[in-house]
């Protein structure tokens, strides 16, 4: 099987308090941002780099601030709406941010409270669509 993963991070862990509400929530907004679910099981899913299971007694949730890529403004605005209705709230709704030139952005809190970001950068050329780890 091969993987395809981006440069820096190999994944992101969140536990949700509330799995069904916050497997409906990413199904949505990542639905807009053109990915989809690629692995599950029972209490867990994986899209990409991000993997989220369901919080126990003894694993509670996470709270962390966590940005996905855009391809377009238009699909951070997909992104803030699917949010919006899937549950989210509203942390900041899509715009230019100060950060750089070009830096569109739209913020969400999810279901368990962790500060959602969909960023497109402007106008750039990718030097790859993923990267590929094929088994030895």
């Amino acid at each position: 099987m091969t993987w395809h993963t981006g440069r820096l991070i190999d994944h992101v862990h969140l536990r949700a308090r509330n799995f069904l509400v916050t497997r409906y929530f990413y199904e949505q907004v990542l639905a807009a941002l053109g990915h989809r679910i690629e692995q599950q099981g029972k209490d867990w899913f994986q899209i990409d780099e991000l993997f989220v299971d369901a919080a126990t007694a003894r694993t509670p949730p996470t709270h962390v601030h966590l940005a996905f890529q855009a391809r377009d403004r238009e699909s951070v605005d997909a992104f803030h709406r699917a949010a919006l209705i899937s549950g989210g709230t509203d942390n900041g709704k899509p715009g230019e941010r100060d950060y750089h030139p070009g830096y569109y952005a739209a913020f969400v809190l999810d279901p368990d409270g962790n500060n959602i970001e969909a960023v497109c950068h402007g106008p750039v050329r990718r030097s790859a669509e993923s990267v590929r780890l094929d088994p030895a």
